[in-house]
C-alpha cells in the first residue's frame, strides 16, 4: 500500500530534508541540498527510485503492513524515534541529520528494547530523481555508491554483514535489549576525498542538546505550546542556514488532487512568506532567524524594482526553469512529476508590500539596520508608482489570464502606507512624503471602488469579479480598514459562507478553472483557515476562533506536522510537505488568540 502524506516524518540538517514513513523507510531525500536532485524518489515513484528501508523483519500486527507501534519526536528536537513491537520484542530506530561540518549525514540507530528482534535493511540509492543506478563496492568495511557528481558511503558500528542483491544493498541483525547498531549514509561530491567519519553516538548527544538550546528559547507560553514549538522547528529545519532563507517546503509535486496535474516544485523561497514567517520568528523570540531572514530578503530583492521575482533559490538565484520528470509516476499516480517552478516568470504585485512590510516590521521589532534597507524600499515605491495599477497573477500564482486582484492592490497599498508612516515617524528619512500619501490614497480609493460589491457587502477576488478569495480575509489584518468597519465584517461573512468546505476554507471559487485555467480542483488550504481564525478574532468572534484553532491543530499527523492543503471528506493531507505556509499560520494564529503577534500593522 502506498503511504500516505501525513505518514511521513521530517529530519534534517538545515540545508537538506528527508521524510521518513511509518514503515521505517526513507522516501525523500535531495543531497546535498533541498533544491538538489533527490537520491531517494519512492515518495514520487516506488522503491526502484530509491529509497532506505530499516524495520523488523517481522513487524508484527499493525493497521497497514509494517506500519511502527508508535512513534514521536524527542521533546524540543527533530530527533525521531519509531517503535515496533513484535512477537520477538520491542525495538526502536532513531533518524536524525547531524548539524553538518562538511557533508551531509543520515544517521539510523537501532536499539533492543526487549525480547531479540531481527532487523532487515534495504538501501536502494538511486541518483537524480531515482534515474541513475550507482555503481556500488566496498571499501574498508564500507559500501559505497558512485555515479556521476555523487558519492555516498554507508557504514555501520558495529559492523553488519550486507549484500547486494538487484542494485539493491541489503542487511539482516538480530539486537537483543540494550543493544544498538548504528547506520551512517554519509554524501560528497564523487571528485573529492571522503569526509571525516561522524561518530553516531556524539552527533545524537550533540543534535538533541542544540535542538532543545534552541527550543528553549522559544517565548510562547500559551496553549498549544507544543504545536506552536514544532512549527517552529519545523521553520527552522526548513531554513537553509547558510544564506538565511527559508523553503516553502523540502518537496517538490506533492499533488493538491490526487491524479490531478497540480504538482509543483516548492524548494524554493517565497516572498509572499516574508512578513507571516518574520512576526512569527520575532514574536517568539527567534531574533537571529528573523535577522538572517530579512537580510536574505534584501539580498534576493536588490537589482531593478521591475525585476523583482516571487520567488528565489535558496542563495537568492533567479533562474529555477520548470521541468517535467517522465520516468516518475508521481504521488498516488499524479502526474506530471516537476522540477522548477515557472511562476518565477509571474507578475505578483503583492509581493512588493510584503517585502516592504517586511522591511518595516524588521525596523520596529530593532534589528540591526542595513543602510541601503531605505533605498531599496524607495527604490519599490518607485516602481510602483504606476505598476499597480496593472493586472497581475495574484497571491496564488494562477496560471490564466492577469487580472486586478484585488489582494494584490491592497498590498501595494500596504508599501505606500509602511512607506509614509515610516517618514513620519523619521523626518530625516529621504524621499517625497507627498507623493507617497497622494499614491496611497488613490490605491486605497481605487479598492473601494473597483474591488468592492455594493450589493452583497463584500470585497470581490478581482476587479468586476462576482469571486471571492480568503486572501481578503487579510485587509484588516493589513490595517487598509479597521475590523468593525463593514465592509471588513460583510467580507468576513461571505468568504466564511461561500468558500467553507465541511467547515475549513478553500482558497478561491470551487470552481478553480475559472480562475487558474488548470483542469481539477483543489481541497482546503490550511492557511486561510488560519486566517480565517484571525479574522474572526478581529471581529469580535474570538470563541469561533479559538474553537477553529483547536481544529486546525487537531489536523496535524502523528508528529504535529501539517501539509499545505487537507481533504475534510478523504481525512487525509494534500500537497508538499511540510508546508512552511500551513506552519507560520499555525504560530501566527496562536499569537493572535493568545499572545503578541509582530506580523503586520494591523489599525
Amino acid at each position: 500500500m502506498h503511504p500516505r502524506i501525513e505518514d511521513y516524518a521530517l529530519i534534517g540538517d538545515q540545508q537538506t530534508a528527508a521524510l521518513v514513513g511509518r514503515d521505517g523507510s526513507v522516501d525523500w531525500l535531495c543531497l546535498p541540498h533541498f533544491d538538489s536532485p533527490a537520491c531517494f524518489g519512492a515518495l514520487l515513484g516506488d522503491d526502484e527510485n530509491g529509497h532506505w528501508r530499516l524495520a523488523p523483519k517481522n513487524p508484527g500486527p499493525s493497521r497497514r503492513p509494517g506500519e511502527c507501534t508508535r512513534r514521536a519526536y524527542r521533546p524540543g528536537t527533530l530527533v525521531l524515534d519509531t517503535e515496533w513491537d513484535t512477537d520477538e520484542g520491542s525495538v526502536r530506530v532513531t533518524d536524525f541529520m547531524p548539524q553538518r561540518d562538511r557533508a551531509p549525514d543520515v544517521v539510523r540507530i537501532v536499539e533492543g528494547l526487549s525480547g531479540r528482534v531481527t532487523m532487515r535493511g534495504a538501501l536502494r540509492l538511486r541518483f537524480d530523481y531515482g534515474s541513475v543506478v550507482p555503481w556500488m563496492r566496498r571499501v574498508d568495511g564500507h559500501r559505497v555508491a558512485v555515479a556521476g557528481p555523487d558519492s555516498a558511503w554507508l557504514r555501520s558500528e558495529p559492523e553488519v554483514p550486507t549484500w547486494g542483491e538487484s542494485f539493491c544493498t541489503h542487511s539482516e541483525f538480530t539486537v537483543e535489549e540494550g543493544e544498538r547498531v548504528a547506520f551512517v549514509l554519509t554524501w560528497h561530491p564523487s571528485h573529492e576525498e571522503r569526509p571525516p567519519l561522524v561518530d553516531p553516538y556524539e552527533s545524537l548527544r550533540h543534535s538533541v542538546e542544540d535542538w532543545r538550546a534552541w527550543s528553549d528559547r522559544c517565548r510562547y507560553d500559551g496553549p498549544h505550546k507544543e504545536a506552536v514549538l514544532r512549527s517552529l522547528l519545523t521553520l527552522k529545519a526548513l531554513t537553509f542556514t547558510p544564506t538565511g532563507g527559508i523553503v516553502a517546503a523540502p518537496t517538490t509535486s506533492l499533488p493538491e488532487e490526487i491524479g490531478g496535474v497540480r504538482n509543483w516544485d516548492y524548494r524554493y523561497c517565497w516572498l509572499r512568506d516574508s512578513t507571516l514567517t518574520l512576526g512569527a520568528l520575532v514574536s517568539a523570540g527567534y531574533l537571529e532567524e528573523a535577522q538572517a531572514w530579512r537580510d536574505w530578503l534584501l539580498r534576493a530583492a536588490a537589482g531593478d524594482p521591475a525585476d523583482l521575482q516571487i520567488m528565489y533559490g535558496l542563495s537568492g538565484e533567479r533562474r529555477l526553469p520548470e521541468f517535467e520528470l517522465p520516468w516518475l509516476d508521481g504521488f498516488h499516480d499524479s502526474r506530471p512529476v516537476r522540477t522548477g517552478n515557472d511562476a518565477v516568470h509571474q507578475l505578483q504585485l503583492d509581493v512588493y508590500g510584503e517585502v516592504v512590510d517586511s522591511l518595516a516590521l524588521a525596523r520596529r521589532a530593532g534589528l540591526t539596520s542595513q543602510p541601503h534597507a531605505w533605498q531599496v524600499q524607495l527604490a519599490l515605491l518607485d516602481f510602483l508608482h504606476e505598476a499597480w495599477r496593472q493586472p497581475d497573477e495574484g497571491l496564488w500564482e494562477v496560471r490564466g489570464p492577469r487580472r486586478h486582484f484585488v489582494h494584490s492592490k491592497v498590498m501595494a497599498w500596504v508599501a505606500a502606507d509602511r512607506t509614509v508612516r515610516a517618514m513620519e515617524d523619521d523626518p530625516r528619512l529621504p524621499g517625497d512624503i507627498d507623493r507617497l500619501r497622494k499614491l496611497r490614497d488613490a490605491i486605497h480609493r481605487d479598492v473601494c471602488e473597483y474591488g468592492y460589491d455594493e450589493e452583497r457587502g463584500t470585497f470581490t477576488q478581482f476587479y468586476g469579479s462576482s469571486e471571492l478569495d480568503a486572501s481578503l480575509l487579510l485587509i484588516p489584518r493589513v490595517g487598509f480598514l479597521p475590523p468593525d468597519d463593514p465592509r471588513v465584517v460583510g467580507t468576513v461573512d461571505a468568504v466564511r459562507a461561500e468558500l467553507s468546505h465541511h467547515g475549513l476554507l478553500r482558497r478561491y471559487s470551487s470552481d478553480a478553472t475559472v480562475v487558474d485555467g488548470l483542469p481539477g480542483r483543489e481541497s482546503t488550504f490550511l492557511v486561510c483557515s488560519f486566517w480565517l481564525a484571525d479574522a474572526l478574532h478581529m471581529t469580535g468572534r474570538t470563541k469561533e476562533a479559538r474553537a477553529l484553532f483547536e481544529r486546525l491543530v487537531a489536523l496535524g499527523n502523528d508528529v504535529g506536522l501539517l501539509a499545505e492543503e487537507y481533504d475534510p471528506v478523504a481525512d487525509c493531507h494534500l500537497g508538499n510537505f511540510p508546508q512552511a505556509f500551513s506552519h507560520i499560520g499555525l504560530v501566527g494564529t496562536a499569537l493572535t488568540l493568545f499572545g503578541t503577534a509582530q506580523d503586520g500593522e494591523a489599525g
